[in-house]
């Protein structure tokens, strides 16, 4: 989000009157009354760029309930790994698990989470989350297993000082994005500037978001109305080229650049370009992070080919669920609860480097994010509404590695986009049919 330099209510007042709310956070249906939990210790499993806000859920839950609430950093990619594990052995170490919404069916699946229909219905809402989100968030085989807590997309940031040395607007379109890339590179790389900082760390996070921007960008999709996959279809494989013709005009090298190598480039002034989760406008505009401030935009991520919508894809996003270990399901529910309110939601978006997004229509649209993100909130409306949602059965996650791996070998050289995604095809085909 970005936080402009004059703004009628600071960042601090912002926090401050959320913090204010917090301990008697709204749920979307009734006002929640905060239970007495004193003696009650529950553990928070989060990913790592989510330890921020969950410290924060934790304190503020505390200060509610009495409780005790352990915050539990696990990596991105170790989620399904460790809930997993921590339920079939019995140590039921977890209450409640921060996880990736393409995990659900996987996470249903092996009985890691509970079936939270019935409490999803009576306390919440379903109008109130961002339609796009909401059943790709929670919805596997017609139940509900876990409540919406990050609502991650990109945007495309853009360093304006940068760009207008070179006389150069925010692209719109793909081709305009890797002209402009590589006008800047060729331009400014005997300073250290470059045009752009692709995401390429083979992992779906990171190169999985980088191939889903372009393949949403081009109006394509992972699957036909059938459930066939089309990741061998043309819209695809211009996706995967459009990402490889940008690769030697981009931060070196792409397939180690991850966002702890992108972020700070950008932030620093060295990447002209980023395609990021929306939260990366609160850093921009925080001196205390950025070398930037007030000298970048955000725009919805670029178009092409015969599409001429602009679209984004649910890169990430993350929700919260009860772990079928936990001995408190109960209290854990009222966890979720706290985290999941739309005050909570609305402060976490609003703290630097909580890593949460908006999930609720009402936070986006509220007169405190517009006032303090008036780009970011545009861009990140207009680029929800239809946005491209990835897998979530079962199969997942095997699914989105192996499509990392195979795009990872187009950025080596190794393959054409022609070959990798007939493999990547192929691959999905057969895990699908079983």
């Amino acid at each position: 989000m970005e936080l402009m330099q004059q703004m009628s209510l600071t960042r601090r007042q912002l926090l401050g009157t959320s913090a204010m709310l917090g301990a008697a956070a709204l749920m979307p249906r009734q006002a929640w009354s905060a239970p007495d939990f004193k003696g009650i210790e529950l553990n928070l499993m989060v990913i790592q760029p989510h330890v921020t806000g969950g410290r924060i859920v934790a304190d503020e839950f505390g200060k509610a309930t009495g409780a005790k609430v352990n915050v539990l950093p696990v990596p991105n990619d170790q989620i399904q790994q460790k809930a997993t594990l921590d339920v079939q052995s019995g140590s039921n170490v977890y209450d409640v698990i921060d996880y990736w919404y393409c995990l659900l069916g996987a996470l249903a699946e092996d009985g890691t989470v509970v079936d939270v229909t019935d409490r999803i219905a009576k306390d919440y809402a379903a109008a109130d989350f961002l339609p796009s989100i909401y059943d790709p968030y929670t919805l596997y085989k017609g139940k509900r297993w876990g409540v919406p807590y990050d609502g991650d997309s990109h945007l495309l940031f853009v360093n304006t000082e940068i760009l207008e040395r070179s006389g150069l607007k925010p692209p719109t379109t793909w081709d305009e994005y890797l002209a402009t890339a590589k006008v800047i590179t060729e331009a400014e790389t005997a300073n250290g500037i470059f045009g752009t900082a692709l995401l390429g760390v083979k992992n779906p996070f990171m190169i999985g978001c980088s191939y889903t921007n372009r393949l949403a960008g081009l109006g394509g999709d992972f699957f036909d109305a059938s459930g066939k996959p089309l990741l061998d279809s043309e819209v695809s494989i211009a996706a995967v080229q459009a990402m490889l013709n940008v690769a030697p005009y981009a931060l070196p090298t792409p397939l180690e650049t991850g966002f702890e190598q992108g972020l700070p480039a950008f932030l620093s002034g060295k990447a002209a370009m980023i395609e990021f989760w929306t939260d990366l406008g609160v850093n921009a505009q925080d001196p205390a992070m950025s070398q930037i401030v007030d000298k970048w935009t955000v725009v919805q991520m670029p178009i092409g080919g015969a599409n001429k919508q602009h679209r984004g894809s649910l890169d990430a996003g993350f929700g919260l669920a009860i772990s079928a270990g936990s001995k408190q399901p109960d209290a854990a529910w009222e966890l979720v609860k706290f985290a999941c309110s739309k005050e909570m939601n609305l402060k976490l978006t609003l703290t630097p480097g909580s890593g949460i997004d908006p999930i609720f229509t009402s936070v986006l649209d509220s007169s405190q994010y517009k006032a303090a993100a008036p780009k970011v909130q545009a861009a990140g409306a207009q680029a929800l509404n239809g946005a491209l949602a990835w897998p979530t059965g079962a199969l997942a996650s095997k699914m989105l590695q192996g499509l990392a791996d195979e795009l990872a070998l187009v950025l080596a050289l190794t393959k054409t986009p022609e070959q990798a995604m007939k493999d990547a095809q192929a691959a999905w085909v057969a895990m699908l049919n079983g």
